[in-house]
Order: structure tokens, then sequence, then C-alpha cells
């Protein structure tokens, strides 16, 4: 379920990126979803693949799992346009590999942003932060990718 809420705005932020983009060539933009679906069917590929990559990065707001996604979004969108008849020529390929990029490790950057902050501000106070750990789980959250399963040394310690 930890990975629904990123899925979700994921999703959210590849159906603005088609919106916007037929709006900017005034097409119809109610049909942003033929724009869309290559994409979005790469996006759940690029979920998946991250979350089965090992050493995977586990948690889908870190920025590895967004330049997975990002990346297989890209790819796989492009593939699927150009298999089913449509086209994918560079401009096309340059702006989305930006905007995507932007949008799907953006969001993720500063969400990592943010919790450093909340991080170094909690430990200036010397206070703990909400989740009641002390100041060495502080110390290893100020990672944006820190993974709770893993030891300082980045061996798995799941199982």
């Amino acid at each position: 379920m930890r990975y629904v809420p990123a899925l979700l705005l994921d999703a959210v932020l590849v159906l603005v990126f088609a919106a916007i983009g037929r709006a900017s060539h005034d097409e119809d933009p109610a049909g942003f979803l033929l724009t869309a679906w290559p994409f979005l069917v790469a996006l759940l590929v690029g979920h998946a693949v991250a979350a089965l990559l090992p050493p995977r990065p586990r948690r889908p707001w870190s920025l590895a799992w967004g330049g997975v996604v990002w990346v297989v979004t890209v790819v796989g969108g492009m593939v699927l346009r150009v298999a089913t008849g449509d086209t994918a020529q560079v401009p096309f390929i340059v702006v989305a590999t930006i905007v995507l990029g932007v949008f799907l490790v953006g969001w993720r950057a500063l969400a990592a942003l943010l919790r450093r902050r909340a991080s170094s501000r909690a430990s200036a106070d010397g206070a703990a932060p909400a989740t009641g750990a002390g100041p060495e789980r502080i110390r290893a959250d100020a990672d944006a990718d820190a993974d709770p399963d893993t030891r300082s040394d980045g061996r798995d310690t799941a199982g």
C-alpha cells in the first residue's frame, strides 16, 4: 500500500504532461488520454521495475525510485507510441524527457529537501522527529534516499 500514493501522484503528473502538450499545440485538450496512455502504461511498468530491482530502492518517494520510473516511463512511452503507429519526433522526445524528469523526479527532490530541512530543524532544536526516533535516525534520514531496511554499510537488513 505504501506504493499507491507515489503511483497516483506520478499518474496525475503524466496526465498533466499530456494535457499541457495537447493544449500547447492547439489540439483538443480533451483528447489528452490519447497522448497519455502509452506513458501511463510505461509508468506502471516503471514502478514495477523499481520495486523488483536488486538492490531496489525501497521507498517510492526516493530519488532513486523516481529515476527508474522516469527512464522507464519515457523509453516505454516512446516505444508504445511508435509501436501503435504514432510518432516520436526528436523534439517531442527531448521535451517529454525533460518535462517528465522534472515532474517524476522533481516532486521527490522537493520532498527530500523538505524532509532534510525538517530533520535539521529537529536536530537543531534538540528534539526528536515526529517518529520518535533519536539523533542517530535523524542523521540516517538526512540522506533523502536512505533506506530504513538497509544498514549504514548498504547491506539489506529486511531479509
